[in-house]
């Protein structure tokens, strides 16, 4: 048997102990005693039926002090026993949000976003502990979310996570989060030095801007491992126009000299800019699971405890016993009320 109490145990003895030594107070001490009668009076009887009433109730109330006291008190059955690894790293993720990464070439003619959001579920669950920041890009680039071990809501940002509105579009540059990345890098670097860095890219390599694209190299010297991932296809895929209104109404698609648009992979530019980051190249598609690294060796552990034990609660069974004698009070209760409605005041006057 083991114990997971919701407040310091001895919070808990301050709370209780008092209120369960006044019950047992009021127990022991029992009704005041009635005026000797004859045992075979209905006087006396009352009275025994009345004692025995007392310290029934009573008793019953000590019991519902008790099973409060073991509820809060969390017992639990011990299990099988796991190991649970600890990945002491930060993780990057730059993600291409211009109006490519919603191009319909993923698995069954899905967006390429939705590829995005698969893997970077994967990652979290391949780097459990570890810290997560959030960069987008497309007409600029924005840390959506800094470092945090919170990957619920890094997944939340991805599932509401929307491109460019289409209107606005301009062109782009694949390298256009480089400074704001290496700047990420730099400050992680500079807070927690002992920790490594990771850093995973999310694009088709599009370069829809006349200039060549920022290099990356600035972040390589804080980047310890991660991957460019590149998403898309040879043929291309269509591209809905994305207008940024709440109606959700279908606007259509981008369309190129009256025929759709196409989107491209160009996995040259994703590859040179593994090479400047110095992480592999991994071109990604719908049948096959993320490529990923491991973490560097020397942030990756156990737990100081090295198991982390499953437990089957038990404490439902105390409330359960509460439940019932809650029961029985607001019963009681009840009978006690409509008693008093039936009780009839006495008749003012005198005799005719």
């Amino acid at each position: 048997m083991i114990f997971q109490p919701v407040l310091n145990v001895f919070l808990l003895l301050l709370l209780f102990v008092p209120v369960a030594g006044l019950v047992v107070w009021i127990l022991v001490r029992g009704p005041k005693p009635a005026a000797p009668t004859g045992a075979a009076s209905p006087a006396g009887s009352d009275a025994r039926r009345t004692a025995r009433d007392h310290r029934l109730l009573w008793a019953m109330r000590l019991v519902l002090i008790v099973a409060c006291f073991v509820m809060l008190l969390r017992p639990g059955i011990p299990g099988g026993a796991t190991r649970t690894l600890a990945t002491d790293t930060d993780i990057v993720l730059v993600v291409d949000t211009t109006a490519s990464i919603v191009a319909e070439d993923w698995a069954d003619g899905q967006p390429r976003l939705d590829g995005v959001r698969d893997d970077v579920r994967a990652l979290v669950q391949q780097y459990p502990g570890a810290r997560f920041a959030l960069l987008t890009f497309d007409a600029a680039a924005e840390l959506r979310m800094p470092l945090t071990t919170d990957t619920t809501a890094l997944i939340g940002s991805l599932d509401v996570l929307r491109p460019e509105v289409t209107s606005q579009s301009r062109g782009s540059s694949i390298g256009l989060a480089a400074p704001l990345l290496a700047e990420t890098l730099e400050s992680a670097a500079a807070s927690s030095p002992d920790r490594s860095r990771m850093v995973f890219y999310f694009g088709d390599g599009e370069q829809t801007v006349s200039s060549p694209p920022e290099t990356f190299a600035a972040s390589s010297d804080y980047t310890d491992a991660g991957a460019v991932f590149g998403y898309g296809t040879a043929e291309g895929g269509p591209m809905r126009i994305t207008s940024g209104g709440l109606d959700g109404a279908d606007a259509g698609y981008i369309e190129y000299q009256g025929d759709d648009a196409l989107s491209v992979i160009d996995e040259q530019n994703l590859e040179a800019l593994a090479g400047q980051l110095g992480v592999p190249y991994v071109h990604r598609s719908a049948d096959a699971a993320p490529a990923l690294p491991e973490a560097p060796s020397t942030t990756t552990n156990y737990a100081e405890s090295g198991e982390v034990g499953n437990a089957t609660e038990l404490y439902w069974i105390a409330a359960l016993v509460i439940l019932a004698l809650l029961g029985v009070e607001l019963a009681r209760a009840a009978m006690l009320i409509a008693r008093l409605r039936t009780l009839r005041s006495p008749v003012d006057g005198g005799a005719a």
